[in-house]
């Protein structure tokens, strides 16, 4: 394994047909020798966030809902929450003030986020599964920015590509069906 990629969005090619990653935007929580694993940024349910975690309500970014965070262990939450700095984020900073919240307890007033999106279970990798995915071109491996975690996740895909330098940002006009163009 060359570079780890923790930190950074998977963006699907649009060519990716998995139902589970087609035109995602996953956040990498840890990429390494024994896999990867991250969340699924744009796929919102109608499942009110603060009602399975009332105590994190005040909290919650808008919308209020639950994300689906991928395939894996949908019983489970993943919290990722903005704090003012890396150093705030502690162990868990992913980029600029994101990381891992820890949904268990009840947020702490002098060490909770400013806000935190909740997933519903998560994507992940085996050791190289990765890797051949990249190799393949199924994923474009992007700089996020903090708007790609709490913006609108409506459209986020094509946003993230838009904003890309060169050809890359063309993918963000890509049909839906190529059949029809």
């Amino acid at each position: 394994m060359a570079a780890s990629f923790s930190g950074k969005l998977l963006v699907a090619n649009p060519l990716l047909e998995d139902p589970n990653f087609y035109r995602t935007v996953v956040l990498l929580f840890e990429h390494g020798e024994e896999g990867a694993f991250g969340t699924v940024l744009n796929r919102p349910t109608e499942e009110a966030a603060s009602e399975h975690l009332p105590q994190w309500s005040q909290l919650i970014a808008p919308p209020d809902v639950v994300f689906v965070g991928g395939p894996v262990r949908n019983e489970i939450a993943v919290g990722v929450g903005e704090w003012e700095s890396a150093e705030e984020a502690g162990e868990g900073s992913l980029f600029s003030g994101i990381g891992f919240v820890d949904l268990t307890d009840p947020p702490d007033a002098e060490t909770a986020p400013l806000r935190v999106r909740v997933f519903s279970g998560y994507s992940g990798w085996d050791a190289g599964q990765l890797e051949v995915e990249l190799a393949v071109d199924s994923w474009f491996v992007l700089e996020p920015i903090v708007g790609d975690v709490f913006g609108d996740p409506a459209g986020l895909w094509g946003r993230v590509l838009q904003r890309q330098p060169g050809r890359l940002s063309l993918y963000a006009r890509y049909p839906d069906d190529i059949s029809l163009n």
